[in-house]
């Protein structure tokens, strides 16, 4: 055995070191000093471990070892059960539909124009969704040289509704038993959350996935003049302490976008044209566009634009 090493061939532990021990105190502060680590605590510690020793140079990246994407699709993998469907969701706002009563021309172009796979049907409302439409049923007739059919009726399948609070695990289960491969879902009113397709949920442990028809990525947040700035609702207020202003961050009640904070200030659904006043920082929120139900887009302006304004 040579010397720094451990009898069981490793070098000594970066617990070793200061940061290391006051980890130890605080772990035993927490869990008490015989609490045995999961699995999955070892997992993530030896990974941290060994990206540790590759940042400084102790261990090479070596060929035949875990590479930077797997070490971090392992991490996303152990933490994958802790996430609940609404998580990963589609968010209603962004549901791209199709009414029943469309006809098979629109069933077409909506396909078309959007480049999606499957589309839910609904009826009235999204509220209301009876079934969904996949891309492949439509243009078989097309391919075939079939007559088309007066309604989408024929084409619609049953989709599957979950709850949103829905662990992400038990949904990918059920829905690879059942070859599902999108889920609607319904919040504990029974209206229409949002949407999870299979897709969504490898994401979460592999990363995003992007092919031809997707658009690229636009920022939720941009400045359209000195001091003002657009948002869309679905901008995580933490985004926006980071950028703008930390105080942004802070609210009464336990909010994590925009669209939430303009609900929580205006006490009820804001109307467009609303001007609100965040307290804790004094920006000025400005309600762009909504319908009766959200919130969509806001504009943020900051406090000593409102002062000019006033002055």
């Amino acid at each position: 055995m040579t010397e720094g090493e451990s009898s069981s061939g490793l070098r000594p532990r970066k617990d070793e070191t200061e940061e290391g021990r006051l980890w130890q105190r605080v772990k035993s502060l927490l869990f008490g000093r015989n609490h045995e680590p999961t699995l999955r605590e070892q997992l993530e510690e030896k990974i941290a471990e060994h990206e540790e020793d590759v940042e400084e140079g102790e261990a090479p990246d070596s060929e035949g070892d875990l590479s930077a994407i797997e070490r971090e699709m392992v991490r996303n993998l152990l933490h994958f059960s802790e996430h609940r469907v609404d998580d990963v969701m589609v968010p209603r706002a962004d549901i791209l539909g199709i009414r029943d009563d469309a006809s098979f021309d629109e069933a077409v172009a909506a396909f078309v124009e959007h480049g999606h796979s499957r589309m839910p049907v609904y009826k009235d409302s999204l509220d209301n969704i009876t079934g969904m439409i996949h891309v492949k049923d439509i243009f078989a007739v097309l391919a075939d040289g079939k007559e088309k059919p007066d309604s989408l009726e024929t084409f619609i399948r049953q989709p599957r509704f979950v709850p949103q609070s829905m662990g992400v695990m038990q949904l990918l289960d059920e829905m690879r038993r059942t070859r599902t491969h999108l889920a609607i879902v319904f919040d504990e009113y029974s209206g229409t959350e949002g949407l999870v397709t299979i897709e969504d949920l490898v994401e979460e442990i592999v990363g995003e996935i992007e092919d031809e028809h997707d658009d690229e990525p636009e920022a939720l947040f941009v400045e359209n003049a000195p001091g003002i700035w657009d948002a869309d609702a679905r901008t995580e207020l933490d985004d926006l302490a980071d950028a703008l202003d930390e105080k942004l961050s802070e609210a009464d009640e336990d909010v994590d976008t925009i669209g939430g904070l303009a609900f929580v200030l205006a006490g009820q659904v804001p109307d467009v044209g609303d001007m609100l006043i965040h307290p804790e920082s004094g920006w000025k929120i400005e309600i762009v566009e909504g319908d009766e139900r959200r919130v969509t887009r806001v504009r943020l302006y900051r406090p000593e634009v409102v002062g000019e304004a006033a002055g």
